[in-house]
Parts: C-alpha cells; structure tokens; sequence
C-alpha cells in the first residue's frame, strides 16, 4: 500500500470503527433488553446483580462487539478496494 493510499485509508478506518462502536452497543442494548431481567446491562460493580449475570452480559457485549467490529472492518475494506483498486492491508 502506497503512502497516499494509506493517508486516505486511514481516516475511513477510523470513522467506520466508531460508527461500529455506536452499532454495537446499540445491538447489544436491543439484546439484552430482550434476554435480560431488566432494561438496562448490569454494570460489574452493581453489588445488587449476581456475578453470573455481570459475567454473562460482559461476555455477551464483548461477542457483538467483536462481530460487528469485524463486518464493519471487513465493509470498510471491500469498499475501499472498490475504490481505490487496491488491497488497504
């Protein structure tokens, strides 16, 4: 990758990855809504919450978080060799 390909790559990769942050816990928070006891994730220092369900909620948000991170990497990707004709690894 040229210089000039990797200065134009570079502030795409970054916009997509906070673009995939927000998706991602946007997903997570529609999906916990709908397995969880209560609205909102448990936070891990809530004594309130049992540990199991701390544990499963971090376990839970750090799967999405990594699948939406790899399919909005993986777009951003394709759709600069789109562009650019060339592979931005």
């Amino acid at each position: 990758m040229s210089a000039v390909s990797k200065a134009m790559y570079k502030p795409l990769s970054l916009a997509t990855s906070v673009l995939g942050g927000i998706l991602a816990g946007a997903v997570f928070q529609q999906v916990w809504k709908r397995i969880g006891d209560d609205k909102n994730a448990p936070e891990p220092k809530d004594l309130s919450r049992s540990s199991k369900e701390v544990l499963i909620a971090a376990a839970l948000q750090g799967a999405i978080f990594a699948v939406v991170r790899a399919a909005v990497d993986r777009a951003g990707a394709k759709g600069y060799q789109a562009l650019a004709h060339e592979d931005p690894r």
